[in-house]
C-alpha cells in the first residue's frame, strides 16, 4: 500500500466527529469506513492517504477534537504492511 493510514481516537462521539470533521477539511485525506465503538465510550476513526496529507489531516483532528473532549491516541503509520492495510480497509461492496 502506498498510501499512509492515520487513526484518531477519541472518548465520546461528538469529538471525534469533531475532529473527522477538522480532519478531511484540512488535507485531501479519505475517511476509511465508519467511525468504530471501541467500548468504555471509546471511538475511532481512520482516514488514508498521502503521507503529509495524513499527518496534517490527523494534526488538525486531533486539535479540534480536544477542545471538545478527550483525546486517546492520534496516530500516522507511514507504509503500513499489506496485511495490515489490508485488515483495516475493507473494499467497498460492489455496486448492483
Amino acid at each position: 500500500m502506498s498510501q499512509a493510514l492515520g487513526l484518531l481516537e477519541t472518548k465520546g462521539l461528538i469529538s471525534l466527529v469533531q475532529g473527522v470533521d477538522a480532519m478531511l477539511k484540512a488535507a485531501n485525506v479519505e475517511l476509511v469506513g465508519p467511525m468504530k465503538n471501541v467500548g468504555s465510550a471509546l471511538v475511532s476513526a481512520t482516514i488514508v492517504g498521502d503521507v503529509a496529507a495524513v499527518k496534517a489531516a490527523i494534526d488538525a483532528g486531533a486539535q479540534s477534537a480536544s477542545a471538545f473532549g478527550e483525546v486517546v491516541s492520534a496516530h500516522v503509520i507511514a507504509r503500513p504492511a499489506e496485511e495490515l492495510a489490508k485488515s483495516i480497509i475493507k473494499a467497498p461492496a460492489a455496486k448492483k
